[in-house]
C-alpha cells in the first residue's frame, strides 16, 4: 500500500499551561495518598491547575494567540473554530463562541466537540474535512480543559491523575507534502458509565441534593478503563498506520494521550514502538484530557523532538467510550 498525499498540514501550534504547580506532597494535604503510591502507578509528579476565576475560553485563548501569531495568521482570516472541551464554560452557548469573542475571529464559524479525552483529534479530522472540501481555508483547532473543575477532590483515585491546560493549532490546505497522512476514530456508547458525571444535564438536572452527594463530579472505573483503553488505542493505531500504509517501525515519534505512563507503556508495546521513541510528558502534566495530544505535540516541535520529514503518531482514548488515532507527516 502507497503512503497517501496529505491535503492539509498543521501550520503553527501553540500551548497555554496555568502558572500553579501542584506536586504529589502538596495532595497530601487534603487527600489520603502519597508520591510513591501516585508515581508507580500512574508516573505522574506534578500537575498544573488553574484558579478558580480561570476559564477554559481564557485558556484557550492563550494557547490560540501563540498559535495564529506563529502561523502569521489574523484572528479575523480564521473561517472556523473547532474546539474540544470536556469541561465547558456554561451549558449555552459553546465555549468555541467564547473563544472566538476573546481572540476576535468575528468572520469564523465556532462550535464545540465533545469526545472527552478523544476530542481533539475529532476536531482534527473535522478541520481537515472542511479544509479537503474546500469550504473553508483556515481553521483553528483547540483543546482546552478544566478538570479541576470536575474532580471529586476527597476521591484519590481520580482526583491525582488530572491537570488543566490548553493547546491549539492551525490548519490549513498544503502543498502534498506534508500534512495529516490518515485518522481513525470510534465509540462504545454502551460502555458511558465507566467514566461518567451522572449528574448536571437535562436527563438528571442538579440539585441542591445531588451537589451535596457530588454526583455532579467525574465517576471512574479505573480497571475497567484501563482494559478498555489499552486494547481501543492498539486497535487505533493499527487502523490508521494501515490507512497511512505504514508500520510501527516506520514511525519516528509517538505522542500518545497522556493519562498514565502504564497505559502510555502498553500501547507503545503494541504498536511496536519503543519507549525511546514516545513522547511523554505525563510526569510533568497529568492528564489533560483532550489538551494532552495538542500540548505534548507542541513541546515536541518546540524543542525539537519532531524535524522535517518525520513520521508521528497520536492515539488517544477517553469517556464515551471513544478512541481515535491520527497519522501526520511533518
Amino acid at each position: 500500500m502507497s503512503v497517501p498525499s496529505p491535503m492539509v498540514e498543521v501550520v503553527a501550534t501553540g500551548r497555554y499551561l496555568p502558572e500553579r504547580v501542584v506536586t504529589n506532597d502538596d495532595l497530601r494535604e487534603f487527600v489520603e495518598t502519597s508520591d510513591e503510591w501516585i508515581r508507580t502507578r500512574t508516573g505522574i509528579v506534578t500537575r498544573r491547575l488553574a484558579r478558580e476565576d480561570e476559564l477554559a475560553a481564557e485558556m484557550a485563548a492563550e494557547s490560540s494567540r501563540i498559535a495564529l501569531e506563529r502561523a502569521g495568521v489574523e484572528a479575523s482570516d480564521v473561517d472556523a473554530i473547532i474546539m474540544s472541551t470536556a469541561t465547558p464554560d456554561r451549558l449555552l452557548p459553546s465555549t468555541a463562541c467564547d473563544l472566538q469573542a476573546l481572540i476576535g475571529a468575528d468572520g469564523a464559524m465556532a462550535f464545540d466537540v465533545q469526545a472527552a479525552c478523544s476530542g481533539w483529534l475529532y476536531a482534527m479530522s473535522m478541520g481537515e474535512g472542511y479544509l479537503a472540501a474546500g469550504r473553508v481555508d483556515t481553521v483553528l483547532v483547540v483543546a482546552s480543559e478544566k478538570m479541576s473543575a470536575i474532580l471529586d477532590w476527597t476521591d484519590r483515585t481520580t482526583c491525582v491523575l488530572f491537570g488543566d491546560g490548553s493547546g491549539a493549532a492551525v490548519l490549513r490546505r498544503g502543498d502534498g507534502t506534508k500534512g495529516i497522512l490518515s485518522s481513525f476514530h470510534a465509540s462504545d456508547g454502551r460502555l458511558a458509565e465507566l467514566l461518567w458525571r451522572k449528574s448536571g444535564g437535562a436527563k438528571v438536572p442538579l440539585t441542591p441534593e445531588r451537589v451535596a452527594g457530588r454526583e455532579h463530579l467525574m465517576l471512574m472505573s479505573g480497571r475497567e478503563i484501563f482494559k478498555n483503553a489499552v486494547r481501543s488505542m492498539a486497535q487505533a493505531c493499527d487502523e490508521a498506520l494501515d490507512r497511512a500504509g505504514l508500520t510501527g517501525d516506520d514511525i519516528d515519534l509517538m505522542i500518545p494521550h497522556q493519562a498514565n505512563i502504564r497505559i502510555i507503556e502498553s500501547t507503545a508495546k503494541y504498536a511496536g514502538i519503543p519507549m525511546d521513541k514516545v513522547y511523554v510528558n505525563v510526569d510533568r502534566y497529568g492528564n489533560m484530557s483532550s489538551a494532552s495530544i495538542p500540548v505534548a505535540l507542541d513541546e515536541a516541535l518546540e524543542d525539537g523532538a519532531i524535524q522535517p520529514g518525520m513520521k508521528v503518531l497520536s492515539a488517544t482514548f477517553g469517556a464515551g467510550l471513544t478512541w481515535g488515532s491520527m497519522v501526520w507527516q511533518f
